[in-house]
């Protein structure tokens, strides 16, 4: 019975996603939803869209192993990274009316940093898609008992996101986002409070997170210790901002204070609400102590599913699963429209220019299928691999490799483009450098390429500069440019 109220949950959601896939006529539509929402759904497609399989299942995971400093990375680095697009990034890119944020790196830099940029980008997004297909089939492995494997999951898993996705583009993510947003706190909010009665109350539940030192935040005051803390920090603080899925939120806003507000509100929501896993993962310690330290040791990804099947009434369990498989689709939605828009726009259309809107249309949804094949075959492979991790490796190459020329393109009026081909360089040397050497063992790899990257830019830009040719084919000095120049092609 729960099963096939799990199938009939997931084919309301595809119906509601095709409904809302007749808005979509264009590629602005399909992209950033015609830059139509209003500020509640900003709110809960960015909420939705973080609150994934990492929150429900991998920072209790982690939480319950080494406490609050060792999800510092996410939920407190990834809450901050939508606040600090609100406050800085938000309103400069909104004004510029361009449908990817790789755009803007063909604005500002030219086209191969907007190529370099796009690749980057668009691999950043496997492991984190991976990790939501990977949790799909996790949730279908459990439901039947075993009867569906999880590999099989997957695949069922990752036909369901596309189904809606494919066709309804960002209209479809943001309207399924603002319905499983609700399920997603409805349930979460109610598994919460019977867990902790049967806990014995949430008194018993935080007298045990405090007994086993749970609420630890700051590392040990030593040289590593404290480079890692930081570098777990600013991965995804600072390695999403450059991403597509956040930049299509704040463009798919129909004005800037939508743009602008939506994601400050939506990380602060995020970052408490990140706080109820944890909450239910350490009641699971308390109502059933062995066989949740029996899967700590085994995985402990599966503690919260097990605490509500085996302890916790139907009525808990559909709202459990339901409020899963919204934060498993929600994000994945928007994980797999994100890349595949990023390499029509800045990749695929400059090699083969659509003749029309319609065709380009076209090839951002036969492209959303072929990455949604891709990213399923990774999550297969990539089977054992912990959800969280998972997730944080995937912001590690954004942050080195995107993230500086972002932002010293926004906010330094020297940065120019050889600055920004060397930051991207550097970056990725530092990064890759030290994950292949023991030296990462002493000092974290992501922030000796942030460094890299802020010395690239810095050196760069300040040498002197060598011709390049620009998107029209004259020949030009790359210097400074106080304000980014105007997009060549608005997307509304």
């Amino acid at each position: 019975m729960l099963l096939t109220l799990v199938v009939l949950y997931l084919l309301g959601t595809i119906a509601l996603g095709l409904w809302a896939a007749k808005r979509v006529k264009t590629s602005a539509d399909f992209a950033i939803a015609g830059r139509n929402l209003p500020l509640v759904m900003i709110i809960t497609t960015t909420f939705a869209t973080w609150f994934g399989a990492e929150t429900v299942l991998g920072i209790p995971a982690k939480f319950v192993d080494g406490g609050l400093g060792a999800v510092v990375e996410d939920p407190f680095g990834a809450g901050s990274c939508l606040i600090l697009v609100g406050l800085f990034f938000a309103a400069r890119l909104y004004r510029m009316t361009l449908l990817t944020i790789s755009d803007y790196f063909r604005e500002r830099f030219g086209r191969n940093v907007e190529v370099l940029c796009s690749l980057i980008i668009i691999v950043s997004y496997l492991g984190w898609v991976a990790a939501q297909v990977t949790a799909l089939g996790l949730v279908f492995n459990l439901l039947s008992d075993g009867a569906i494997s999880i590999r099989v999951g997957m695949v069922i898993g990752t036909m369901s996101v596309l189904a809606y996705a494919m066709f309804g583009g960002m209209w479809s993510v943001a309207v399924t986002d603002f319905v499983q947003m609700i399920v997603l706190v409805v349930g979460l909010s109610a598994i919460a409070f019977f867990a902790a009665e049967l806990a014995g109350g949430a008194d018993q539940v935080l007298a045990v997170a405090a007994s086993r030192d749970l609420f630890r935040f700051l590392p040990e005051p030593g040289f590593t210790e404290i480079a890692f803390f930081i570098g777990a920090a600013i991965t995804i603080m600072f390695g999403s901002i450059p991403q597509q899925d956040v930049f299509q939120r704040v463009m798919s806003a129909r004005d800037v204070k939508a743009a602008t507000r939506g994601p400050v509100i939506g990380g602060v929501c995020y970052i408490l609400f990140a706080f109820v896993p944890m909450f239910i993962v350490v009641s699971a310690l308390v109502v059933m102590p062995e066989q949740a330290e029996a899967l700590m040791r085994d995985d402990p990804q599966k503690v919260i599913p097990t605490l509500v099947l085996e302890r916790m009434p139907f009525v808990m369990q559909v709202l459990f699963f339901g409020a899963l498989l919204s934060a498993l689709k929600s994000t994945a939605s928007a994980t797999l429209l994100a890349p595949s828009v990023t390499f029509v726009e800045n990749v695929w259309r400059h090699r083969f220019p659509a003749t029309s809107d319609r065709e380009q249309l076209r090839t951002m949804r036969i492209t959303v299928l072929v990455f949604s094949v891709c990213v399923c075959a990774y999550a297969i492979a990539s089977e054992g691999t912990p959800i969280y991790d998972m997730v944080s490796a995937t912001y590690q190459v954004t942050l080195v490799g995107a993230f500086v020329p972002l932002a010293a393109g926004l906010f330094w009026a020297r940065a120019t483009t050889q600055g920004a081909v060397m930051s991207i360089v550097f970056g990725l040397l530092g990064w890759v450098a030290l994950l292949v050497t023991p030296a990462g063992e002493v000092f974290p790899a992501q922030l000796a390429g942030l460094g890299g990257a802020i010395a690239g830019m810095v050196i760069g830009s300040l040498a002197p500069q060598r011709a390049v040719q620009n998107r029209h084919g004259a020949h030009l000095k790359v210097v400074g440019l106080s304000e980014p120049q105007a997009p060549e092609r608005g997307a509304s």
